[in-house]
C-alpha cells in the first residue's frame, strides 16, 4: 500500500477520519482515475526485482536533516541484542530482529528484494501460528508481504508504520501448491478483492474462506488490530454469524483491498514500546461503516497542485533517542 495510506494509521484510533480525508483522499483519487475504481479501493502491490540495486552512499549521513528513512534503508542486517520494540508503530525502531524464513510449511515470503521480512520474535511466532490455524480454516497457506526492515524504522517507500517489527501484510491470495521461484515472488501480482465501485467486495474473487482467515488472525490474543478495506469489513460483518467479538479488531482503512495488515501488541521485554489505545466497543458494523461509503470518500476531487515547498521527511529527531544508536551502530 502507499505510504500516504499508512502515514496516519495511528490517528485512526483517535477518531480523526474527517481531518485525514482532506489530505489522503485527493491523492488516492488521482490514482483511482487511472484505474477506473473508487479511490478508497486503490491497493496496487508494486512488483519487485530479481536484481536489486544497492542504495548509493549518503553524501552527509550525519546531518540532522538527513531523513531517517534513508539511514534505516541502508542497514541490511539487524542490530544484535535482546529483542525489543522501541517507540510507536509509525515512529520507532527495533533491536534483535529475526528474519522470517522465506519458505515455511504454511507460508512463503513475497518481494524478497525489499528485505522487509524482519520482525520481533513474537511476530515470527504469530505468522507460524496463523499459518497452522489458517490451514484448519481451509486456507492453503500464507503469502507474506512487508513486515519490517532489519532494524525497523521509517521506510523509503510503501509505509509509514511497520517500524517496530509488530506489523505484517498478508495477501488475500492463497499460497500455491509449489515453492515459488524468485521471479514469481517478485513479479506475481495480488488480486484486488473489492468491486471498482468500492461499495462491495468483488464476488467473482471474494470467498467466505477469506473471512475465516481474517477471523483466525483476529482471534489470536496478541493481535490488536487488522486493517482491511471498508467493503471487505462489510462483507465480513454479513458473513460472521452470531459470534462477532473478533470483528472489533477488524478496522476499515483506505486501500487494503489486496491484503490485510495485522498489528500485534507491544511484547514483554519492550518497555519503550508504545501501544495504541484499545479499539472501540462494538463490532464496527452497520452505521459504523457509513463514512466509508460516502461519495466524497469513494470519489474525492483530484489533488490540488502544490504551491509551497515539499514537506520535510521524518528525521532521527522525531524518533525515540534509542533509535539513533540503533541505526548508527555498525
Amino acid at each position: 500500500m502507499s505510504a500516504l495510506i499508512r502515514s496516519l494509521l495511528i490517528l485512526l484510533s483517535a477518531g480523526l477520519l474527517a481531518a485525514l480525508a482532506a489530505g489522503i483522499a485527493p491523492v488516492l483519487a488521482q490514482d483511482a482515475n487511472t484505474q477506473g475504481r473508487a479511490a478508497s479501493t486503490v491497493d496496487d502491490t508494486p512488483r519487485g526485482t530479481v536484481n536489486p540495486t544497492p542504495l548509493p552512499p549518503l553524501a552527509d549521513p550525519d546531518s540532522p536533516k538527513t531523513p531517517a528513512k534513508e539511514l534505516f534503508a541502508r542497514k541490511l542486517t539487524p542490530l544484535p541484542g535482546s529483542a525489543s520494540a522501541i517507540g510507536g508503530y509509525a515512529d520507532g525502531c527495533m533491536i534483535g530482529a529475526v528474519a522470517l524464513p522465506i519458505t515455511g510449511a504454511t507460508w512463503q515470503v513475497m518481494r524478497l528484494s525489499r528485505n522487509r521480512n524482519w520482525g520481533n520474535p513474537v511476530l515470527i511466532s504469530f505468522i507460524e501460528r496463523l499459518g497452522t490455524n489458517a490451514k484448519k480454516a481451509g486456507w492453503n497457506g500464507l503469502l507474506i508481504g512487508d513486515m519490517a526492515q532489519p532494524r525497523g524504522g521509517p521506510m523509503i517507500s510503501g509505509h509509514a508504520s511497520h517500524q517496530i517489527g509488530l506489523d505484517a501484510d498478508i495477501w488475500f491470495t492463497p499460497m500455491p501448491d509449489h515453492v515459488l521461484s524468485r521471479d514469481e515472488r517478485e513479479m506475481n501480482g495480488a488480486v484486488n478483492m473489492v468491486d471498482p465501485s468500492g461499495l462491495d467486495v468483488d464476488h467473482n474473487v471474494w470467498t467466505p474462506t477469506r473471512t475465516a482467515l481474517v477471523r483466525a488472525a483476529a482471534e489470536d490474543p496478541e493481535v490488536t488490530r487488522i486493517f482491511v478495506n471498508a467493503a471487505i469489513k462489510k462483507a465480513m460483518c454479513s458473513e460472521a454469524g452470531t459470534d462477532r467479538a473478533w470483528l472489533a479488531k477488524v478496522r476499515p482503512w483506505w486501500g487494503h483491498a489486496e491484503h490485510f495488515h495485522v498489528r500485534l501488541a507491544c511484547p514483554a521485554g519492550s518497555p519503550q514500546c508504545k501501544n495504541q489505545p484499545p479499539v472501540p466497543d462494538g463490532d464496527g458494523c452497520g452505521h459504523a461503516l457509513d463514512y466509508w461509503f460516502k461519495p466524497s470518500v469513494l470519489h474525492p476531487p483530484p489533488p490540488k497542485v502544490p504551491t509551497g515547498p515539499p514537506s520535510h521527511a521524518m528525521t532521527l529527531a522525531a524518533l525515540p533517542p534509542a533509535c539513533r544508536a540503533v541505526v548508527k551502530a555498525p
